[in-house]
């Protein structure tokens, strides 16, 4: 895949299942605003990745919040393993408190195989974290505080994309799949 079409999966996903079931709604302007970045990188190993993701970081932190407020780090040719990858989410949480950047910048992660410790490999939840590629999201921290700040009923968030995954089903999650891979031009 070009890194085109990588984003192009991307965006489509984050329409159709983000957006589309209201996973996140502090998505909605950022990507209307047009103030996500997009950063594919062709790491196929976890220390080149955390090359790209260093610089990532500072890209977002050098951009003009009104320009990039958020950007995703798509990696689709590192961890693929979803075991592999969860280590490497706590690397990047040790790497964010070692550069005093905890309070600056905060990663949420996706990947094709997300699981909740807990949950079976099949429960429907999951998918609240599921992407159709593995990615790092960065934020900004002061975005995400002021989020949480104008949204009061955030605390039931979690909760809300629970049900709604839960309401939708698997047959459900696996229709929205097709038809973001379609409208992303892909087959699976």
């Amino acid at each position: 895949m070009t890194d085109d079409q990588i984003i192009a999966l991307t965006r489509a996903w984050l329409e159709e299942a983000v957006l589309g079931l209201n996973l996140c709604p502090f998505a909605e302007s950022v990507h209307r605003n047009n103030q996500i970045a997009y950063y594919v990188s062709r790491a196929e190993n976890e220390s080149i990745l955390m090359e790209d993701l260093v610089l990532a970081i500072d890209a977002l932190l050098d951009a003009d919040p009104a320009k990039t407020d958020t950007a995703f780090l798509i990696h689709p040719f590192a961890l693929q393993n979803f075991e592999e990858y969860n280590e490497f989410i706590g690397w990047t949480m040790n790497f964010l408190e070692e550069s005093s950047l905890e309070a600056v910048v905060q990663i949420a992660s996706f990947h094709p195989e997300y699981r909740f410790a807990g949950t079976s490999a099949d429960d429907i939840t999951n998918c609240t974290n599921r992407s159709p590629l593995p990615m790092l999201h960065l934020l900004r921290e002061s975005s995400v505080d002021a989020a949480l700040t104008a949204l009061p009923e955030a605390a039931q968030l979690v909760e809300k994309n629970l049900d709604t995954l839960r309401n939708l089903g698997t047959a459900g999650w696996n229709a929205l799949n097709d038809r973001i891979h379609a409208s992303a031009k892909f087959s699976r």
